[in-house]
């Protein structure tokens, strides 16, 4: 399988024009419990373009984007880095290269399978502050209830080459493992689920589908099938020349042991 630090150097540019941001609440969730405050710092760990480092820097958070593929972290720099709250960081989730107990919050949204968890979990319990937090986000679109939905996935379903995350309760399973370490216990852990949902034309459900790691890429096999049938589906399914994707945004936090 591909290197999961290079899978993304030939998506960056569709990732950060046509994947789906996060919903505030999920930035409520952390200022509620009082993980964040005025001067609290965020380690956004796999932050690939800065989708979700964006949500904490208009907050006025300071966020480290550490990232390991150069291209995914030079579109993150181009889109943030003017903001002097923000910091591009070339490393990963193994090995930030990020000071002991230097943040208060890490989060990691849509790449913990891409993750060495062992290695992860004693790197994120250096830097996490005594009495941090550790938050893992899925963005993971709504596979029925809707004949463009079912359509979808079953489109994925069927050019999909290898990795990716996998469904809702491969996700689920692999969070819940991530914090137990095998213990069955995960102190201070607490979940939350948030609706989401993007608007897209045609070219940016394209957009959307290509930068998808486990999708064939232009010109590789499969690329011509796959896009002609994505537009089939979007035709059949478009109101005004748009398509509504839905999102179920869930969101797991707790403390490591």
């Amino acid at each position: 399988m591909k290197d999961p630090t290079a899978r993304f150097s030939d998506r960056a540019e569709n990732y950060a024009k046509y994947r789906p941001g996060y919903p505030r609440e999920v930035l409520h969730f952390f200022e509620e419990r009082g993980t964040l405050s005025r001067n609290s710092v965020v380690a956004d760990v796999g932050s690939g373009t800065g989708v979700l480092s964006a949500l904490f820097l208009e907050s006025g958070y300071r966020v480290f984007g550490v990232e390991p593929n150069r291209e995914m972290r030079q579109a993150a720099e181009g889109l943030l880095g003017r903001n002097p709250l923000f910091e591009s960081v070339d490393g990963a989730a193994e090995d930030t290269t990020l000071a002991d107990q230097s943040v208060d919050l890490i989060v990691v949204a849509n790449s913990l399978h891409w993750v060495e968890q062992d290695a992860a979990r004693a790197e994120f319990s250096r830097v996490v502050r005594p009495g941090g937090r550790v938050a893992i986000v899925w963005n993971v679109s709504r596979e029925s209830g809707s004949p463009f939905r079912e359509a979808y996935a079953d489109l994925i379903s069927t050019y999909k080459t290898n990795g990716g995350a996998g469904g809702a309760k491969e996700v689920y399973e692999m969070t819940e493992a991530f914090f137990d370490d095998g213990s069955g216990e995960r102190p201070g852990y607490e979940t939350a689920n948030f609706p989401y949902s993007q608007v897209l034309d045609f070219e940016g459900l394209k957009g959307l589908v290509l930068s998808y790691s486990s999708m064939p890429a232009l010109g590789q096999p499969g690329s011509q099938a796959m896009l002609r049938d994505l537009e089939k589906i979007f035709r059949s399914n478009e109101s005004g020349g748009e398509v509504v994707m839905e999102y179920e945004v869930s969101l797991y936090c707790g403390r490591l042991r």
